[in-house]
């Protein structure tokens, strides 16, 4: 996947969805289901991905049969909710980082080689990420929404441990799961070969390139 860089400064996540359309940056869609024997519920999702000179903004519309934000701090267990997540690792690094987000903006930011080596950022490190919830920043508890939600993320490469991306090779899954919903579920971007849940394998991410 190409990632086209935006030549503007956003600094209002809630900026993102129009800076994106502005620019016409395609939506690329979270449909692979894995594990459809054990977890066959399939919502419907999708994500834009563009950079700055700074950042990466990322942008997800998801519409579920039901939504939860029951997680109130960052790192706390945001992958029991209704969650949207960003793993990437560059080429020449053995670490790869976790970047896991509810729908209200609550998020758990990690690096590490695998599931079992993570070093959760500092909670200064997180606040750095911009977030806009359609959904509001508030918890709540599993319940029946009316209309699909959003969420866009500002993170600054600072956060990844990220210099100059343009140009360079990185791989990368996205993903959408809901661990403790009523109808649990499990979808990526990138297909992974497993028989068992788990996003936490970097030999199934997918080639990325920060284009200029």
């Amino acid at each position: 996947m190409k990632i086209r860089k935006i030549n503007l400064d956003i600094t209002d996540p809630e900026e993102i969805g129009t800076s994106l359309d502005i620019n016409e940056i395609e939506y690329n869609n979270i449909e692979c289901v894995n594990w459809a024997k054990e977890y066959p519920y399939k919502p419907d999702v999708r994500f834009r991905i563009a950079y700055t000179n700074t950042d990466i903004l990322l942008d997800y519309e998801v519409s579920e049969a039901t939504s939860r934000a029951v997680a109130d701090r960052d790192g706390g267990n945001v992958w029991e909710d209704s969650c949207v997540e960003f793993f990437i690792k560059s080429e020449d690094s053995k670490d790869y980082y976790n970047v896991e987000c509810n729908c209200a903006g609550t998020l758990l930011i990690a690096r590490g080689e695998d599931r079992n080596s993570r070093i959760q950022l500092s909670a200064e490190d997180m606040a750095k990420v911009k977030r806009y919830s359609s959904l509001g920043r508030e918890p709540f508890y599993e319940k029946t929404l009316t209309k699909p939600w959003r969420l866009s993320l500002i993170i600054p490469f600072s956060v990844l441990g990220i210099d100059s991306p343009t140009g360079k090779l990185f791989k990368a899954n996205f993903y959408k799961c809901g661990d403790s919903l009523s109808v649990p579920h499990f979808l990526s971007w990138a297909p992974i070969n497993v028989p068992t849940p788990n996003f936490h394998l970097p030999e199934y991410f997918a080639p990325i390139v920060f284009i200029p």
